[in-house]
């Protein structure tokens, strides 16, 4: 009987089992962002917890494939951090085939509800060598930059400070 109880025990334990899914290194400058975190996350899936403390996401579900999707919308939202355990494709890709230098980029979906987000784009327009001009001010949708860069540049570049988004 004993053995059976156990079983159960164990069973009940298996089939409540959580995923737990950490981002480290986002962009969470304010209470906007940390309000902007939690809502992407959780509107990827029923039963998603996300919680934002400084640049640390914990992302806590029943299903891995539904901590993926609330990391994928937490970077569609505009953030970006390290996710545990991932390692990163795109540095092997890169070193594949050199990417062609462009002069000017439309950058949307980079959050920027505050002038410490602003400067946050800011920051990383300005780590990377060739952007001679930027518009980058709070609140806005989109930014543009100029000067001779790469996409893959500036998208490390942001994604260093914490942030995403889409570059044409």
């Amino acid at each position: 009987m004993k053995k059976i109880i156990f079983s159960l025990f164990a069973l009940a334990a298996f089939a409540q089992a959580e995923t737990t899914v950490t981002m480290t290194g986002v962009h969470n400058c304010c209470k906007s962002c940390t309000n902007g975190i939690v809502k992407a996350g959780t509107s990827a899936g029923k039963d998603i917890s996300v919680t934002a403390e400084g640049k640390t996401i914990t992302i806590t579900t029943k299903k891995k494939t539904d901590a993926k999707k609330a990391v994928e919308a937490i970077i569609a939202a505009g953030y970006f951090g390290k996710v545990e355990g991932e390692e990163s494709a795109s540095k092997s890709a890169a070193a594949a085939k050199p990417e062609a230098k462009i002069t000017k980029a439309t950058v949307t979906g980079v959050h920027l509800c505050c002038q410490k987000c602003a400067n946050a784009a800011i920051a990383a327009v300005k780590n990377v060598s060739g952007i001679s001009k930027h518009d980058i001010v709070s609140k806005a949708q989109s930014f543009t930059v100029e000067g001779e860069f790469t996409k893959a540049e500036l998208a490390a570049a942001l994604n260093a400070e914490g942030l995403a988004g889409t570059i044409n």
